[in-house]
């Protein structure tokens, strides 16, 4: 069972990382990847690519547009109107951090923290990973998880690790 889940990592983890070895912000690395074009819209839309082509460095808990697809639709869409700008800043911003945490500083934390680290998240709250059999999860503020699907995909100013789930602040 740990071959197959690592076999399954490795394999999300390349098909996620193509552009690993890009010179470009994290920014411009998710703007090359078709998994991330609603995470790109919704950077668009709260006005934070600019702030996310900064120097950094940052680490970005990125959801895949099947993780955005898990969200009512209906929801979703609202979050893109200009007049929610607001909330849809906070919800992208908690799936930042600030500094450069790549998976062995994530898995050495995790060991030092026994099994679980808290991380505070651009938005100024608490984000908490997890590892659970050999899993890695980051658990929001209402206690629902989403798992690390691929890591290290990086950029000139940081470093993405991509979830499989929305995030969400309180």
């Amino acid at each position: 069972m740990k071959k197959l889940a690592f076999i399954l990592t490795m394999t999300l983890s390349l098909a996620f990382s193509k552009n690993t070895l890009a010179q470009g912000t994290i920014v411009d690395v998710a703007v090359g990847n078709e998994n991330f074009s609603t995470l790109v819209t919704a950077l668009t839309a709260a006005e934070l690519v600019s702030a996310l082509q900064g120097d950094g460095p940052f680490t970005v808990f990125a959801p895949t547009n099947d993780a955005f697809a898990k969200i009512d639709s209906a929801t979703l869409n609202s979050l893109l109107e200009p007049e929610n700008k607001k909330a849809l800043a906070n919800i992208l911003t908690y799936h930042v951090v600030s500094g450069k945490l790549v998976a062995t500083d994530v898995v050495a934390a995790l060991k030092k923290g026994d099994g679980t680290v808290e991380l505070e998240a651009l938005n100024g709250e608490t984000l908490t990973v997890v590892q659970k059999d050999d899993k890695i999860l980051l658990k929001d503020a209402a206690g629902n998880h989403s798992e690390i699907v691929a890591t290290d995909v990086m950029g000139s100013n940081g470093v993405i690790h991509v979830i499989d789930t929305v995030v969400m602040p309180e």
